[in-house]
């Protein structure tokens, strides 16, 4: 079983010809993901896993799957007592 995390695409590079990149926000953490081979523009959120997007979800779908994981870590890793 694979595991893919909803990002908002926040820019797109292809200046690299056949290696399309974009910096995707992904609750908060910002990374580069290859989306070379899904039709993506910028503010469209995907699916990503190992580094490359391989779908396009729409946006209340990602806040959705991100609120529920925001919930497992807190349930995880409840905030320290003063």
């Amino acid at each position: 079983m694979c595991l893919a995390i909803p990002g908002k695409i926040i820019s797109i590079d292809r200046s690299t010809p056949s290696m399309a990149m974009a910096e995707a926000d992904f609750g908060g953490i910002v990374k580069n993901i290859c989306v070379e081979w899904v039709e993506v523009k910028t503010g469209d959120y995907v699916l990503a896993h190992a580094g490359m997007a391989i779908s396009v979800i729409d946006a209340g779908e990602a806040r959705e799957t991100l609120n529920d994981l925001d919930a497992i870590a807190r349930s995880l890793y409840p905030p320290s007592l003063p």
